[in-house]
Parts: C-alpha cells; sequence; structure tokens
C-alpha cells in the first residue's frame, strides 16, 4: 500500500486490499473513501468487499465513485462531506490516486486558490498542472 499525504489529514493511493485495512486502522484513519468504480476491479477489490472489511475495523467507509467525466460539483460536495465529517485522518484510494487527488483539488480551489491546491497535489507526486484552467475558474467562482 502507498500512502501519499495530499494534507496533514487527507492522504492517497491507489486500490487498497481488505488485508491494508488493519494497517490502515493501526496509523490513525477513521474514514476510508472509495473513488474507484466497481467495473474497474474484481468482485474482491469491489467497494462492497474493501467497505466490509473497512467497517469490521471500526472506521467509515464512503463510496463515491469518480471517472473523469464524473468529477461533477455533486461528486466535488459529497467528498468534501466525506473528509470535513471529523477531524481525522481520511485516506481516499482509485487506480493510482490522481482521481483522489484531482477531486481534492477541484473541491477545495475555491477556498484555498489553484496555486496552493497544485502544490498541495505536486508534494504527494501528482503533476496537475493540466488542471490550471478548470482550478483557476473555480478559484475565481466560475
Amino acid at each position: 500500500m502507498e500512502l501519499r499525504q495530499v494534507t496533514p489529514r487527507y492522504f492517497v493511493s491507489p486500490q487498497i486490499s481488505a488485508a491494508d485495512v488493519p494497517t490502515l486502522a493501526e496509523a490513525g484513519f477513521t474514514h476510508v473513501i472509495c473513488n474507484r468504480p466497481d467495473a474497474e476491479v474484481p468482485p474482491t477489490h469491489q467497494a462492497e468487499a474493501i467497505g466490509a472489511a473497512v467497517r469490521a475495523a471500526g472506521l467509515a467507509f464512503v463510496v463515491n465513485p469518480l471517472t473523469h467525466d464524473t468529477m461533477t460539483a455533486e461528486r466535488q460536495a459529497e467528498q468534501r462531506r466525506a473528509l470535513d465529517l471529523e477531524d481525522s485522518k481520511v485516506l481516499a484510494y482509485c487506480a493510482s490516486g490522481t482521481r483522489s487527488t484531482v477531486i481534492w483539488c477541484l473541491g477545495h480551489a475555491a477556498d484555498l486558490g489553484a496555486e496552493t491546491v497544485l502544490q498541495a497535489a505536486a508534494a504527494a507526486g501528482y503533476d496537475l498542472a493540466a488542471l490550471r484552467p478548470r482550478l483557476d475558474a473555480v478559484s475565481a467562482g466560475g
């Protein structure tokens, strides 16, 4: 499991497995967000299987599957709600962590500004400079 820190509380990663969940609990995570659509993975890695392991470990689990076409304002709000549930460590995962980082950037650009979210993404290992025009528009209220 490869965890990448975007903020002090928000981490992203590629696909996790049920076997990774105890490590997440031991590391102090309290929430896991699945951003990966079930159609991309076998049943052992779909939201139902991962969610069962996450809940069994006492963590909250949110399903918010994303594709580049479904990163709508509603999906951004759902991701932000899941992140803002409480002041705790949250892991969001997808295929590589990129979608989980993009949705965070889109959901926070209005508050933090395009440059700040792009720097946070870059520090986590994701070069999202191509999103700058969209993030600038979000930052400007558009």
